[in-house]
């Protein structure tokens, strides 16, 4: 069953277990309505004949003075009137003359015997229909002495209520059909919505990333198709950088490996007739070799961060030891490159546990960009500071700084800027990853044509 039945089942059954209770506490409601009525009118009539009698014929006989009593009792009334005797005997009835003389005996006419307002509810006996009737006695001088009942026929009330309930009925099956209509009005905008999502959601699956999800209303499944949306729009864009890290990396190991097979071939050919041609070629085939490895380094640093394998080896680390070590180990090519290098940290940074060897890797590849984007004659600086949280480590150069629109994707995967010349894109991501691992993240400020300046934020002890 498709959510679009069970959606219009579960209305409709809502609604009709909803009517059908209302449908009965009405007709109920309206059954006793209109039986209280005619019990009360007839109890009330009966109880102003009983005190009209007591008043004025309490001294007489009843069965003398019953012809008088009913015309008095029946002047005011539509009911069927009779008047019984202390033995139960009918004296005078204004509807069936022909039971004058018999014997009544009915609940009701017992109770009023005994002294007590009868009523009583049932079938006649004769006509079949239903009839509700009050006895109430007649008394002298504390004494019964006969009744005075009062009779009437409920085919009517009884018809009206059925007549009531049938159009309480009627009106509960048009809402019932309203609310069908409505109900699969509203499912088939819900299922609508969902088979739109379904469509959009098999065309990413089977690799169409271009594929997008409608917006129908700014709802819960609008939002779940702006959020499909966006997850299309990043995989999409995942799949673009990735792409481009390919071919980036295929050029990256390409071009060294152009290299060194071209003098590979020119010292094969050459023989051992020039010394200084084979030096020259050995170094740069050695010089290519190391471009290499650091690729592959880079690829292999990047396939454990991916895969959740790379674990730190945690260590109390002097930082201003570690960031004189850094300064010192890249001082000559920042001379090469023209470059001041300054490195500023004071001996009061306190000891933090961390892995050294990959904050040295961070510390280096941020050093490694720096140098990569400030010409000759800039400057590069590394420090520490102690907050009351973190250890911020800082690399600021005054270089060719980031456009704006690369400034939020640098540190993404495979995410190389307009500027960045040489190299895979992973360097900035590898080095992010590295600072979550520490506990501590990455902020980043940087103006083109003014510098970079990148904070690395590491917990304290």
């Amino acid at each position: 069953m498709g959510i679009r039945q069970r959606l219009v089942g579960s209305y409709l059954a809502v609604i009709l277990i909803t009517v059908s209770i209302l449908e009965v506490f009405l007709i109920a409601s309206v059954d006793y309505y209109y039986h209280s009525s005619v019990k009360r009118i007839l109890v009330k009539q009966a109880e102003i004949s009983a005190a009209f009698f007591q008043q004025y014929f309490s001294g007489q006989d009843v069965a003398a003075q019953s012809e008088r009593l009913l015309r008095g009792f029946s002047q005011n009334t539509t009911a069927q009137v009779q008047i019984i005797d202390a033995s139960g005997q009918l004296l005078q009835d204004n509807v069936n003359v022909q039971a004058i003389g018999s014997m009544i005996d009915y609940p009701d006419v017992r109770q009023a015997r005994d002294g007590t307002m009868g009523i009583w509810r049932g079938t006649s006996a004769s006509s079949g229909e239903s009839l509700l009737a009050v006895s109430y006695p007649l008394e002298a001088d504390g004494k019964t002495v006969g009744a005075v009942r009062y009779v009437a026929s409920l085919t009517g009330t009884i018809a009206t209520i059925r007549w009531i309930a049938a159009l309480c009925i009627a009106a509960g099956l048009l809402v019932v059909a309203m609310v069908a209509v409505v109900s699969l009005f509203l499912s088939r905008t819900i299922t609508g919505s969902i088979q739109e999502l379904k469509l959009a959601a098999d065309h990413m699956a089977e690799g169409d990333l271009s594929a997008r999800a409608g917006k129908r209303y700014k709802d819960e499944l609008g939002a779940l198709a702006d959020t499909l949306n966006t997850m299309a729009s990043r995989l999409q864009r995942s799949d673009q950088l990735k792409n481009e890290f390919i071919s980036s990396v295929s050029h990256e190991i390409r071009t060294p490996l152009t290299s060194i097979k071209g003098w590979a071939v020119t010292l094969k050919s050459a023989g051992g007739d020039s010394k200084a041609l084979l030096e020259e070629g050995l170094d740069v085939i050695e010089s290519e070799s190391d471009r290499l490895t650091e690729l592959v380094d880079e690829l292999l640093d990047f396939s454990k961060l991916a895969n959740g394998k790379i674990r730190l080896s945690r260590t109390p680390v002097q930082i201003p030891e570690l960031l004189r070590h850094v300064g010192t180990q890249l001082a000559p090519r920042a001379s090469r490159l023209g470059l001041e290098l300054e490195v500023r940290a004071g001996d009061g940074v306190p000891v933090i546990d961390a892995d050294a060897n990959r904050l040295k890797q961070v510390l280096i590849n941020l050093l490694d960009n720096a140098m990569k984007f400030t010409p000759p004659g800039g400057n590069v600086t590394m420090s520490a500071d102690a907050l009351k949280e973190y250890i911020v480590l800082t690399v600021e150069d005054t270089g060719s700084g980031i456009a704006g629109e690369d400034i939020g994707n640098v540190l993404q995967k495979f995410y190389k800027g307009n500027n960045s010349g040489a190299g895979s894109g992973l360097g900035l991501s590898i080095c992010h990853e590295i600072v979550k691992l520490h506990g501590g993240h990455l902020k980043m400020e940087s103006e083109p044509g003014r510098g970079t300046k990148i904070e690395v934020f590491l917990p304290r002890r």
